[in-house]
């Protein structure tokens, strides 16, 4: 077991099945060289019942719910980088997380939201491999009325 899963071990996050879409004109992710291009996760398409797949930020659900969904979305994209390069310790770097916020209009803290996904990005990986550039952005609406999608760009060592 690498550094990594004995990190998520000692965290106590047991990795759902990686990300399938249901269509068979795109893929989870895509390998480029040394960079691992992950499509965008989404709510909708989690297993844990236990966060909010479903709902407009600061209207159907709170900030706090959005947030642990964000921090959901996180593991199951690393569940989905563990499947395309097998072991997390490949990971050299998470480059950049884009997080899109499905929230009312006046809401103003999609980077709070975000932020349940770059601190477990952060806690897993650790300060030089998950510290990471990101955007986060207010949407009006996402597939599924999901509140959360996240997409990333992970630099990963050749194999």
């Amino acid at each position: 077991m690498g550094v990594v899963d004995n990190r998520l071990k000692d965290m106590g996050i047991i990795l759902p099945a990686p990300l399938v879409l249901p269509s068979p004109n795109r893929t989870s992710a895509v390998l480029v060289g040394e960079m691992l291009y992950v499509s965008g996760h989404g709510a909708q398409l989690l297993e844990d019942e236990s966060v909010a797949r479903r709902g407009k930020v600061d209207v159907d659900i709170t900030e706090d719910a959005a947030q642990a969904t964000a921090r959901a979305l996180a593991i199951k994209m690393i569940a989905t980088v563990k499947h395309h390069v097998g072991d997390l310790d490949n990971v050299k770097k998470v480059v950049k997380i884009l997080g899109m916020i499905n929230a009312h209009p006046d809401f103003e803290r999609q980077n709070v939201v975000l932020n349940g996904a770059s601190d477990l990005f952060y806690d897993v990986f650790g300060p030089e491999v998950g510290c990471h550039a990101r955007s986060s952005v207010g949407v009006d609406g996402l597939v599924g009325r999901q509140p959360v999608e996240i997409e990333g760009i992970f630099h990963v060592s050749a194999h």
